[in-house]
């Protein structure tokens, strides 16, 4: 139950200020990650949904997934000083960090291949001219 006078948001209202579609807030819904109340049908986003769909979001936009995100939010706890969601959360980063890294490097052997093909392929076409 939400606190009474507590600032709520409809789905209009979410997807405009996070630009996402109303489609993917439902769907985050129906996958149990936020927990809008109901007023026929309209659903009615309270603050802490509002803060979970925030984090979320930032949680895709630093490459987690949704399970992942959903994980480390759900982890929250003020009363034990949050140290297991922190310790969590920076792990995750550094393990995504490295896959990043990983991938950087491949990205590089890809375009020096590319490059050495690039350049057997001009000096073919050159002595063929």
């Amino acid at each position: 139950m939400r606190e009474v006078g507590a600032r709520t948001y409809t789905i209009s209202e979410l997807s405009k200020e996070f630009g996402v579609t109303p489609r993917t807030i439902r769907f985050y819904e129906e996958k149990g990650y936020l927990a809008p109340e109901r007023s026929g049908n309209k659903r009615i986003f309270d603050g802490s949904d509002r803060v979970r769909l925030k984090l979320i979001l930032r949680g895709k936009r630093l490459g987690f997934s949704l399970q992942e995100s959903n994980d480390i939010i759900s982890m929250y706890d003020p009363n034990k000083g949050n140290e297991d969601q922190y310790r969590s959360l920076l792990n995750k980063i550094h393990e995504k960090r490295q896959q990043i890294e990983d991938q950087l490097q491949d990205i590089k052997a890809m375009m020096s291949d590319l490059a050495e093909a690039e350049n057997k392929i001009a000096q073919v076409l050159d002595q063929k001219i």
